[in-house]
């Protein structure tokens, strides 16, 4: 049986759809949790979201072993986390980065990042359709 594409959510993205919908959009992650599923084909997807740093780390973890590759939108997560960075560092799976805004054209605290140095690549401003993106990404990596 293929392994899975992982998409990992992080802190507040629970809240898409209502949370600053000018900024975010506003599907909701279960409407992007069911197009990226039915676009998975055979490959399928684990989707999950957490707002706690540790359960995230956990899953990239997981990711390392049981993943064909790992989408993560690490949230605020992507600005702070080194422990989140060292997970991603310990990951044999191929990582994609996605943001539904654009990070580099916010707030001046947004431009650290600890996701993107070990990323393939990131994708970012194209609101939900980024996750579409990065699967389709995903699985021409896996290939």
């Amino acid at each position: 049986m293929a392994k899975p594409v992982y998409i990992l959510n992080g802190p507040n993205l629970n809240l898409l759809g209502t949370r600053e919908p000018e900024i975010y959009g506003s599907d909701t992650l279960g409407d992007i949790e069911a197009r990226l599923g039915a676009r998975s084909g055979e490959t399928g997807i684990v989707f999950r979201q957490s707002n706690h740093e540790g359960e995230l780390v956990d899953w990239v973890q997981e990711a390392s072993v049981d993943a064909a590759a790992l989408i993560l939108n690490a949230g605020a997560y992507t600005h702070t986390s080194v422990a989140l960075h060292d997970a991603l560092r310990a990951c044999n799976a191929p990582i994609i980065e996605v943001h539904l805004s654009n990070p580099a054209a916010r707030e001046a605290f947004r431009e650290q990042n600890f996701v993107a140095p070990l990323a393939k690549g990131t994708i970012a401003g194209f609101g939900a359709h980024g996750y579409e993106l990065a699967l389709e990404a995903a699985l021409k990596l896996i290939k």
